[in-house]
């Protein structure tokens, strides 16, 4: 029973749909393994890159607000319930325990290019079908670039 009906035609809006669930994924991970890397590293650098990922977690809480409204607003039901993020994120998997401050920003540029990369690609298969959601995409995309070359500073 669908409630709310977009203007996508049926065979865009599949499309259009995976796109956005799969953004919408990555970004609550990357919420939640910041937060996880920030409640647990540890290091010289500790506070600066403590800092950083509270910056990472309101981008992408903000982020996944809009991309999840925008799925909404098509008459597809967003999905970020913690099972379907555990089973397919795109950011991997980030170690128990303390985390030493070296290895905290590896593991945030590792899993932001990996999540990067996906978008860049969600950016492109949503051109011809839904502008819009492509426009939504490309923030999404500059917002996790700025943060991926924060953290990619840090280990020059």
């Amino acid at each position: 029973m669908a409630i709310v009906k977009g203007s996508l035609p049926e065979e865009d809006l599949k499309l259009v749909a995976e796109t956005l669930q799969g953004a919408l994924v990555d970004l609550v991970d990357v919420a939640l393994v910041s937060k996880q890397i920030h409640w647990n590293i540890v290091g010289p650098r500790f506070r600066s890159i403590h800092l950083q990922l509270d910056k990472v977690v309101t981008m992408a809480r903000k982020h996944s607000d809009t991309v999840a409204e925008r799925a909404a607003a098509i008459g597809v039901t967003p999905d970020g319930r913690a099972a379907t993020v555990a089973a397919t994120s795109a950011f991997g998997a980030v170690p128990n325990g303390w985390i030493k401050d070296t290895d905290a920003v590896r593991i945030m540029v590792d899993g932001l290019a990996s999540v990067i990369r996906q978008m860049r690609e969600r950016v492109e298969v949503t051109a011809a079908p839904d502008p819009v959601t492509q426009d939504v995409l490309i923030k999404v995309t500059a917002g996790l670039e700025k943060h991926s070359w924060m953290f990619q500073a840090e280990n020059a």
